[in-house]
């Protein structure tokens, strides 16, 4: 078991990298170049952290996606309504005592409510009026909004993954794209009824489901039908949020999230936010929990390193919130692919437990950012409402990398994938950090996941990022203070 790490707080205390900070002044606030970062928000998140309510509040997230299963809240028809059979109070509560806000994936149609495969079928009378009480997903989402409006649950994902066809791993829907469509639709329509509070959120969809088959992205093809819809404007297009599922290579998470935020300026969704439901590299040699799988060859801290390498690059790339695929997974059989940030075994915190803390206690707040990546490294840059910057830097393959980087005060704090911490001082005016390369595997896969993190955080100021090779200088990134703007 990983030792817990013992400088958090100290870090907290000396350099208040906390979240919730003051306000700022309209001057500093003008200056957030991309609306989709909400830096007063606590915007990391865990999928079901209720199986252990205190370490997901150690964890420090925002925001927990959980399961709200139709067949569960209506297990036999209509007119029932029976929440706390599949949501107890008791998971809401756990949830606000830590600040933390619910966010629900609606799936799993009942048997009863379909002619077709139970859990993964069309609703009959999807296409009737919202108002018709035949139309028995409208007659769910409104009673859904009314009854969780007033236990603080306003978001919902509709529906999971429902670009995967039936047949295919991972299928949970066997409706049409025009099907699904009409699923956000009626549900946001209703679930207003009931809660005009609410926000829809577009289901989490895979991306490499459709490019691996050579087809058009399924969401390109939604999006494309929801601005077509000729009532769609008069409702703001029936959603709120676009979700995405990014897992293993690290290289994807900015790539993908840069792919999907062009789709949606596309269609004219500038205002639309992008939020990563699920990622994670799930660790195939946990030495207490080993998993036979032909590709990615994932350790422990491989995977700590992942978990921050994607919250540093959805900033950068576009994201308004992450979430950690997951907290725990329970149940699971032995040699089975585990994701979670606890040990299957004992529930005992991975290394990855403790990265996600470093994500949620150092990468708040977060106004602006820069990002570079080159052949051997990738380096973020994050501007803090607290006048720090944070910046993130690993090497991308089994390369080691020697940065430079200007210093805006006499000291800073260099926080590794643990959370560990020290204190450096600068030499002619500049810090030297060096990257150790990442622990790759052999062709075709190669570098999956980049080498350990380093977090090196500063006041904000002028500064310069330069990598030192043995035969030249490059200039990563380069910025003005901003007085100097």
């Amino acid at each position: 078991m990983p030792m817990r790490p013992k400088f958090f707080v100290m870090l907290m205390m000396l350099f208040g990298l906390s979240w919730h900070n003051p306000p700022i002044d309209s001057q500093s606030t003008s200056t957030n170049k991309h609306a989709y970062l909400t830096p007063y928000e606590n915007i990391y998140g865990i999928i079901e952290g209720m199986w252990y309510p205190e370490l997901t509040c150690e964890l420090g997230v925002g925001w927990e996606r959980l399961i709200f299963s139709w067949a569960d809240h209506q297990p036999n028809n209509a007119d029932e309504f029976v929440g706390f059979l599949n949501i107890p109070d008791e998971w809401l509560m756990y949830a606000n005592r830590c600040n933390r806000e619910i966010v629900a994936v609606i799936k799993n149609t009942p048997a009863w409510a379909t002619d077709g495969l139970a859990g993964a079928g069309v609703p009959r009378g999807l296409y009737l009026p919202v108002d018709d009480p035949n139309n028995l997903w409208a007659n769910f989402m409104r009673k859904v909004g009314a009854y969780y409006a007033s236990r603080g649950v306003n978001r919902f994902i509709i529906l999971n993954e429902p670009d995967i066809a039936p047949g295919v791993y991972g299928f949970e829907f066997e409706g049409t794209l025009e099907d699904y469509f009409q699923m956000v639709k009626v549900g946001y329509l209703a679930v207003k009824q009931g809660n005009p509070a609410a926000r829809i959120h577009l289901a989490g969809t895979t991306y490499w489901h459709d490019v691996n088959r050579g087809e058009r992205l399924y969401t390109d093809m939604l999006l494309e039908r929801i601005k077509n819809d000729p009532d769609g404007e008069q409702y703001d297009y029936y959603f709120d949020t676009l979700s995405l599922h990014i897992y293993f290579r690290t290289d994807t998470v900015y790539d993908l999230v840069q792919i999907y935020r062009h789709l949606l300026d596309k269609y004219g969704f500038t205002d639309k936010q992008i939020w990563i439901n699920e990622t994670n590299a799930s660790p195939n040699l946990d030495p207490n929990w080993r998993v036979n799988r032909p590709q990615f060859q994932i350790t422990l801290q491989h995977q700590a390193n992942f978990l921050i390498q994607s919250a540093s690059q959805a900033l950068a790339a576009g994201a308004t919130r992450v979430a950690v695929y997951k907290l725990y997974d329970q149940f699971l059989p032995d040699g089975a692919e585990s994701f979670g940030i606890l040990s299957p075994r004992d529930a005992s915190p991975r290394p990855a437990f403790y990265s996600w803390k470093v994500v949620t206690h150092y990468l708040q707040g977060v106004y602006d950012t820069a990002f570079a990546r080159n052949d051997r490294t990738n380096v973020i840059q994050l501007l803090q409402i607290n006048d720090q910057q944070t910046i993130v830097a690993w090497a991308r393959t089994a390369q080691a990398v020697r940065l430079e980087i200007t210093a805006t005060a006499d000291k800073a704090y260099l926080v590794n994938h643990m959370g560990d911490v020290a204190i450096i001082r600068p030499e002619n005016g500049m810090y030297e950090l060096i990257l150790e390369g990442a622990d790759c595997e052999a062709p075709p896969e190669g570098c999956v996941v980049g080498g350990d993190v380093w977090l090196l955080m500063q006041p904000i100021g002028e500064t310069t990022i330069t990598e030192i090779t043995p035969i030249n200088r490059y200039i990563l990134l380069s910025n003005p203070s901003e007085g100097d703007e």
